[in-house]
């Protein structure tokens, strides 16, 4: 049963989470945390700051780990498979199509409109991330308000830099 739950969750957030990993946090939230509660909120924060910096995408590293802490090494293989089986399913349909009929407006408006979208769901993720069990300290609102600043006044600065940079300062400040 478990690996039937493991597998219709992620099978889910695959099928509707558009725009990324990034815009799936808050959809495979609510389903880990908040319908299944296989782990606390502060866990899944951790679990996405991990997901963060481990290789790969972010949605795929969540699903491996969910999986394997329900279920073991078979429970990380279902999640990852069934986040993976719509986009390639979907894919699949979708090129088929998209080079059959790219120049029509049936294919162009909708493509048009979805970007607010996932915009938006980029930014629900972020604020679902804002609460008490993320923002420990006040110098965790230091390093949230440079990253923020970073990326927006400096745009080339590297995400890679940043996390680097964010733990090397997290570290140094438990050591006091």
């Amino acid at each position: 049963m478990l690996y039937f739950q493991l597998f219709w969750v992620f099978f889910k957030i695959g099928l509707f989470g558009f725009g990324g990993g990034y815009a799936m946090i808050s959809m495979i939230r609510m389903e880990v945390v908040d319908d299944y509660q296989w782990m606390n909120a502060a866990d899944f924060a951790d679990l996405v700051a991990i997901s963060q910096m481990t290789p790969g995408p972010i949605s795929i590293n969540t699903a491996t780990f969910v999986g394997f802490t329900q279920a073991g090494w078979l429970g990380s293989v279902v999640a990852t498979f069934s986040l993976c089986l719509p986009s390639v399913l979907l894919m699949a349909l979708v090129l088929a199509l998209f080079f059959k009929h790219k120049e029509s407006l049936y294919v162009k408006k909708p493509m048009e409109y979805m970007m607010p979208v996932v915009a938006g769901l980029i930014i629900a993720g972020g604020l679902l991330m804002c609460d008490r069990e993320t923002f420990t300290s006040w110098l965790s609102f230091v390093i949230f308000g440079g990253t923020v600043a970073a990326q927006l006044l400096l745009k080339k600065v590297s995400p890679i830099l940043l996390i680097v940079i964010s733990g090397i300062l997290g570290w140094a400040f438990a050591l006091l």
